[in-house]
């Protein structure tokens, strides 16, 4: 098992520890992010229906159209911001957040923080 593997499996660990206790509520969904080398995903989650109720992405179109060429904590941001004013419409003004496995800093963290500047409470 290579490197590469035993980080994956370590974060997936980590994660399944934190989805024991997190759940998203109807009046509470979760936030949860998920990073791959190039890209960022953020969705708001209502667990109790199984349902997502709003998605964000660096592959969004309204992305495309926010700027092409910036660093990954910068597109952060811009997620965060994104999946803010989509939630904030879709009257969605509380979540808990969950970072799925991955330490909070960089672009977690950037993604949080924009997210909250935008006006959703954690």
């Amino acid at each position: 098992m290579g490197q590469f593997e035993e980080k994956r499996e370590a974060r997936v660990r980590r994660h399944q520890r934190v989805r024991k206790t997190v759940r998203g509520t109807g009046d509470r969904p979760r936030l949860c992010v998920f990073k791959s080398s190039r890209h960022i995903y953020a969705q708001i989650i209502n667990d109790e229906e199984g349902r997502t109720l709003v998605t964000a992405s660096t592959l969004s179109k309204d992305f495309a159209r926010a700027g092409d060429r910036m660093k990954k904590t910068e597109a952060a941001k811009v997620v965060g911001t994104m999946v803010a004013d989509l939630a904030l419409a879709a009257k969605i003004e509380s979540v808990v957040f969950d970072r799925g496995g991955y330490p909070y800093h960089g672009r977690i963290k950037a993604l949080a923080a924009a997210a909250r500047d935008r006006g959703l409470k954690f």
